[in-house]
């Protein structure tokens, strides 16, 4: 017996696909729970009308051919378990959530799905430092120009900036330690973010702590260099940043310094006006991937999971 297949039905037969996509669009904002109690639906049944709605939402826009892309990879549970997230960053939106882990063969995963003729349009690859990235990133598209990412670069200099007040903390004795206790958030944050109270903070911390002062002051400062256009004048800046260096005793700072010099091409590719990209859009989808991940919490589909991502940007339907 044969049954016939019924284009305005949804996977699940009971329900039209109408039916199916509306559900879809309520879980773009709430949870499945919320949705399976407003609609009287079993909690099983909304999740599978919503995967099916995503589905569509991604059989509709296809694999675009990307020029530019940006490669991220996401903690999905504790334990050092990884996946990649691969982004058009022109059209930006998520393309590509896969690998099982951030390894270089992960990373070869998505260009072998991309296929040959899509991967020789991209001409920009933004990423991390991480080596495996750019070892795949070499090798799939060579004719692509490697950039790392603004936000990274600067979270290795927040770091160096950390280690420095605590080696100070460690330092002093007594009362002078009070200054410098609880104030990680107060020196790591933008200055326009900070409250009343926390720039009076920093202003005492700074006043009587020369070291930190410094060091505080170099990484406010270092943030010009993604201003500059030509790449001799970002060069001959970072060579005067280095230069302030010399007699501050700043060990961490060394450290970042070096490791600039080790990845040099790769940031100042920012100086370049073709690579001038949205680089604010990864950090705004990353915090929308932990939202994803903080709803799905307990959820270990993990199909689920990579079909919120990848359509977390993209229109109703």
């Amino acid at each position: 017996m044969k049954r016939e297949g019924l284009d305005w039905l949804a996977d699940n037969p009971f329900y039209t696909k109408r039916f199916a996509f509306y559900v879809g669009r309520r879980c773009r904002a709430g949870t499945i729970k919320d949705v399976a109690r407003e609609l009287h639906l079993d909690w099983h049944t909304v999740k599978e009308l919503e995967k099916q709605y995503m589905r569509e939402q991604l059989r509709c826009v296809g694999l675009p051919g990307p020029k530019v892309i940006g490669i991220d990879e996401i903690s999905i549970r504790k334990g050092h378990s990884y996946r990649i997230v691969v982004s058009d960053l022109i059209r930006m939106r998520p393309i590509w959530f896969g690998g099982v882990d951030r390894s270089e063969e992960s990373m070869e995963m998505f260009y072998a799905e991309l296929g040959e003729r899509k991967r020789k349009g991209i001409y920009l690859a933004v990423m991390d430092m991480w080596k495996p990235f750019r070892n795949a990133a070499k090798k799939h598209i060579p004719q692509a120009r490697i950039m790392f990412d603004k936000f990274h670069v600067m979270q290795h200099l927040g770091l160096a900036l950390d280690e420095v007040r605590k080696s100070e903390y460690a330092r002093l004795t007594g009362k002078d330690r009070r200054f410098i206790k609880g104030q990680k958030y107060t020196l790591l944050s933008n200055r326009e973010n900070l409250t009343l109270d926390g720039r009076r903070s920093l202003a005492k911390l700074l006043k009587v702590n020369q070291r930190l002062n410094v060091a505080y002051l170099l990484k406010e400062s270092f943030d010009q260099l993604w201003n500059y256009e030509r790449e001799a004048w970002a060069r001959r800046f970072f060579e005067n940043w280095k230069s302030a260096l010399k007699w501050q005793r700043l060990k961490p700072y060394q450290k970042f310094v070096n490791l600039i010099d080790r990845h040099w091409d790769g940031i100042v590719a920012h100086c370049d006006p073709r690579n001038k990209v949205p680089l604010g859009f990864v950090e705004g989808f990353n915090n929308k991937i932990r939202v994803i991940q903080r709803r799905a919490y307990g959820l270990r589909d993990e199909e689920y999971l990579r079909l919120k991502i990848l359509t977390c940007m993209l229109p109703e339907i």
